[in-house]
C-alpha cells in the first residue's frame, strides 16, 4: 500500500468485479491453464467439492464465506489494495452494495437514509431491524441535540423513537436530557464536538454486533477462528505444561510426556513418622510438610531446584494433620488432630499465637483473603472466625463440618466449603447466609478448592476422585479413577500449567496423574515403598518447572522436569 487511498474506509476503496457476484463459472480464476507453472499452482482455489460451493476435504467450509473473512483480515491488517483485490479477482465481495451503501451513510451521519437501507438489507427477523433502527435514531437524537437543534431532537423522540416500542426505559432517559443538559453524561452524550466522529464509528461497531454475522463479518472474525484452533489443540493435548516455546499455525500442536515430572532428585527423610498433609507457600519458595510425629517442618526451596530444612515446628501434642499458608506467605496456621491451631512467623520460626476452645479441639483451618481473620473447624460440628489476636469474631454453629474435615476458603472471602456430612459438601455464604450443596452417593475422605475458586476436587471412600463445578448451578463434570484406597485419607490435588493436571496419591505406593479435561490417566510416577498419602503440584512460571511431592513413613520424594533440560 502506502498510497492515498489506503486511508479511506474499506466500503469506499473496495471494487467489485462487473461480473454477477453468483457467477463464479466465469471467473478467470477458474480456467485450466495449458501449462503449468509454480506460480499457477499456488494461484489455484482450493480443492473443491460438488457444485464449487465448498472447500476443503471435508466439505464442510462454504467457499463464499472462507474467501470473505480473508477479505476482512486483509483489510483489518492493513492490507487494503490485497483486500480489493482478492474481492475484484474472486468476485466475491466483502459486504453486499445494500450493506457498503448503509455503512456509508452511518459514517456520514445520514440517519433517515440510513434507516430506509436498513429495511433493504434481507434481514428476517423484525425485531433486530427495530433495534437497529433504534440505535441509530438515538445517535441522531444525541447530535441534533449537540448542535442544539432541540425542537428537532423532540420530534425525532416522539415521531420516530417512540414509536418503535423499544426500551421505554431508554426513552425516559432521552426525554430527561431535553429538559436538563446534565443529564446527557448520564445518558451517553459527551457534548464535545471532537468525539462526534468517533461516536459514529462505534455506532457501526454496536451495529456490527445486532446485525447478522452473514450480513456484516465480525471483525477479525479469521483472528478468532485461528486463536479458536490453538486454544482446542492446547485442550487437546494431553501433556501440555510448558509456557516455553511458542505454537505455530505451520505445524499442529503436540507435547510429549517428558512434560510430566517423572524423575526422583532428591529424598527428604527428615520426618520421623507418617507424613500427612503438605504444602507449597503461594510462591513455591516453601514447602510445609506435617504428620504423625506432631512435627511440621519448613523447606526451602534453592535456586538448583533442591529442598533444605529451613525450620521445625514443635509444640502440637498430637500429630498434625492440617496446615494453610498466609496469603502473604509470612505465616502458616497448623492444626494438631482434634487439638490447637498455631500460628508461626515463617521468617523467624516462632510461635506467634495459639487458637483453643475450652472442653473442644480444633480439626482444620484456613485464611480469610485479607490475611487479618482465621477460620477453624470446631469438634461440636461448628466452624469459628477469629481475628489475629485470638477473639472469637463470629461462630456458624450447627452441622457446619466433621471430625475429619477439610476447610476451604475462596479467594474473595465471601465464602466457605466444609464437609457437614459424611457425603454432603455445604457452600456457604457467611455474609449472604446463601448455601449450596455438594451431594455424593458415597463418604467424602477429602476435597480441594480450585485456585480460581470455579471447582472442587472430592476424594470418595469409593477410590474415585470427582471434579465439581461450583459456579453458578453445582453439577458434577468428571470422575478420576485408577488409584487404590481402602484404608487410608487420601489427598489430591489441582496441579500444573493453569491446573490442566489432577493428582492423587495411592495405596499402590504410585502417584496418580490425570489430564483434568479429558480425564485420561497420562502417568503413573513409582518409587515409593508404601501408601502416598498426599500429593502436591507446583508450576513455578519463572523456572519452568513442575513440581511433585508424595508423602508416606517419614519420607518425601521430589519429582521435576526442569524443562531448560529438554
Amino acid at each position: 500500500m502506502g498510497g492515498a487511498e489506503d486511508d479511506e474506509p474499506p466500503f469506499k476503496r473496495v471494487k467489485v468485479s462487473s461480473g454477477k457476484p453468483g457467477d463464479l463459472s466465469k471467473s478467470t480464476f477458474l480456467r485450466e491453464p495449458a501449462s503449468c507453472s509454480l506460480n499457477d499452482l499456488m494461484s489455484r482455489p482450493l480443492v473443491c467439492q460438488g457444485d464449487d460451493e465448498v472447500v476443503g476435504s471435508k466439505g464442510v467450509v462454504k467457499k463464499v464465506e472462507f474467501v470473505r473473512i480473508i477479505a476482512e483480515a486483509l483489510y483489518s491488517l492493513g492490507y487494503n489494495k490485497a483486500g480489493a483485490r482478492l474481492e475484484e479477482e474472486s468476485g466475491i465481495p466483502l459486504q453486499s452494495a445494500v450493506v457498503k451503501l448503509f455503512m456509508q451513510q452511518i459514517l456520514d451521519g445520514k440517519w433517515d437514509e440510513s434507516v430506509a437501507t436498513l429495511h433493504k438489507i434481507d434481514l428476517m427477523d423484525e425485531n433486530i431491524v427495530k433495534m437497529a433502527s433504534f440505535v441509530i435514531l438515538e445517535q441522531k437524537f444525541f447530535e441534533l441535540l449537540d448542535g442544539n437543534n432541540v425542537m428537532d431532537a423532540l420530534k425525532t423522540l416522539r415521531t420516530e423513537i417512540g414509536p418503535l416500542c423499544i426500551n421505554n426505559d431508554r426513552v425516559r432517559e432521552l426525554s430527561l436530557c431535553i429538559l436538563s443538559p446534565s443529564q446527557r453524561v448520564l445518558a451517553g452524550m459527551s457534548g464535545q464536538d471532537v468525539l462526534r466522529a468517533m461516536s459514529r464509528t462505534k455506532l457501526l461497531e454496536e451495529l456490527q454486533k445486532l446485525l447478522p454475522p452473514t450480513v456484516i463479518i465480525p471483525e477479525q472474525r479469521l483472528v478468532h477462528l485461528v486463536e479458536q484452533a490453538l486454544d482446542l489443540q492446547l485442550d487437546a493435548c494431553r501433556f501440555h505444561n510448558s509456557l516455553v516455546g511458542e505454537m505455530s499455525l505451520l505445524t499442529d500442536h503436540q507435547c510429549g510426556k517428558d512434560q510430566i515430572p517423572s524423575q526422583t532428585l532428591q529424598i527428604l527423610q527428615d520426618h520421623s513418622d507418617e507424613v500427612w498433609f503438605l504444602q507449597f507457600s503461594h510462591d513455591g519458595k516453601y514447602l510445609a510438610s506435617s504428620g504423625a510425629d506432631c512435627l511440621v517442618i519448613i523447606w526451602e526451596v534453592k535456586l538448583d531446584g533442591l529442598f533444605c530444612v529451613k525450620h521445625r515446628f514443635s509444640g502440637h501434642q498430637k500429630p498434625v494433620s492440617y496446615m494453610s499458608w498466609s496469603p502473604d506467605d509470612h505465616q502458616l496456621l497448623t492444626c494438631g488432630v482434634e487439638e490447637v491451631v498455631r500460628r508461626w512467623d515463617v521468617e523467624s520460626g516462632e510461635c506467634i499465637h495459639i487458637y483453643e476452645k475450652n472442653g473442644l479441639g480444633l480439626i482444620s483451618c484456613g485464611w480469610a483473603p485479607d490475611g487479618k481473620r482465621i477460620l477453624c473447624g470446631v469438634t461440636d460440628k461448628s466452624i469459628s472466625m477469629w481475628d489475629l489476636e485470638g477473639k472469637e469474631l463470629e461462630c456458624w454453629k450447627g452441622r457446619r463440618t466433621i471430625r475429619i474435615s477439610d476447610l476451604g476458603i475462596t479467594s474473595d472471602g465471601k465464602h466457605v466449603v466444609s464437609v457437614c456430612k459424611d457425603s454432603t459438601i455445604l457452600l456457604f455464604g457467611w455474609e449472604s447466609k446463601a448455601e449450596k450443596v455438594i451431594q455424593e452417593d458415597q463418604t467424602i475422605t477429602s476435597f480441594v478448592l480450585s485456585t480460581d475458586n470455579k471447582y472442587l476436587l472430592v476424594s470418595l471412600l469409593n477410590q474415585e476422585i470427582h471434579l465439581w463445578d461450583i459456579e453458578g448451578t453445582v453439577k458434577l463434570i468428571s470422575k478420576y479413577n485408577g488409584h487404590k484406597r481402602l484404608r487410608f485419607v487420601l489427598r489430591s490435588c489441582f496441579g500444573g500449567l493453569d491446573q490442566a493436571f489432577i493428582a492423587s496419591g495411592s495405596e499402590d505406593s504410585q502417584v496418580y496423574i490425570w489430564h483434568k479435561s479429558s480425564g485420561e490417566l497420562v502417568e503413573t510416577l513409582a518409587g515409593h515403598s508404601g501408601t502416598v498419602n498426599c500429593v502436591v503440584l507446583v508450576y513455578i512460571t519463572a523456572m519452568g518447572q513442575l513440581r511433585s511431592l508424595g508423602g508416606k513413613l517419614g519420607s518425601l520424594k521430589w519429582k521435576q522436569i526442569d524443562k531448560r533440560e529438554i
